[in-house]
């Protein structure tokens, strides 16, 4: 396969998906998480296809899934690492819950606000992701669309937000 040779690309992926899935769903089991890494992975192969030797693609493929699930699992290990540093702190110093709960409220109102800047096909698939909690496969039903356009969508939602939204915005 030629490096950038989309069509090649989609084959390969409608090919391996669902092994790459297998295998990053066996290092997290988590369907969301796995979902996300896959998509995650095949990103990468792609981008480096171009150094890729030839030498067994399957097992280079896994090597890359595996990887990207590792460090998924890692940064969610740190995150509860800190979470449960910062509910130490908490419970230490009994902070005061009602300012807490009123910092939540406002972030729960700028997220929204933001979302609803999103473009609206963009909008309409992050929403159903990432606060309805549901699958790719669910959200393809809902909206009458093929599984591959919810990823293509995320995808491209996710581009957007690192685009239009900067990071100080949300702290």
């Amino acid at each position: 396969m030629i490096a950038g040779d989309q069509e090649a690309f989609r084959e390969l992926m409608e090919k391996y998906q669902t092994y790459i899935f297998q295998v990053v769903y066996s290092v997290l089991r988590h369907q969301k998480d796995a979902e996300d890494v896959t998509q995650e992975v095949f990103i990468r192969i792609y981008h480096a296809l171009p150094q890729y030797k030839n030498q067994g693609f399957k097992t280079w493929m896994s090597r890359v899934a595996v990887n990207k699930a590792i460090d998924l699992k890692r940064k969610k290990q740190r995150e509860k690492e800190d979470l449960t540093e910062i509910e130490k702190v908490e419970h230490i110093s009994h902070g005061n819950v009602t300012e807490m709960e009123s910092i939540q409220r406002e972030r729960v109102h700028l997220v929204k606000t933001r979302l609803n800047e999103m473009p609206e096909n963009y909008r309409d698939v992050m929403f159903a992701y990432y606060i309805q909690d549901k699958t790719y496969r669910e959200i393809a039903k809902d909206q009458g669309i093929e599984v591959k356009s919810v990823e293509s969508k995320l995808y491209r939602a996710k581009k957007w937000i690192r685009k239009n939204w900067k990071e100080e915005e949300f702290k």
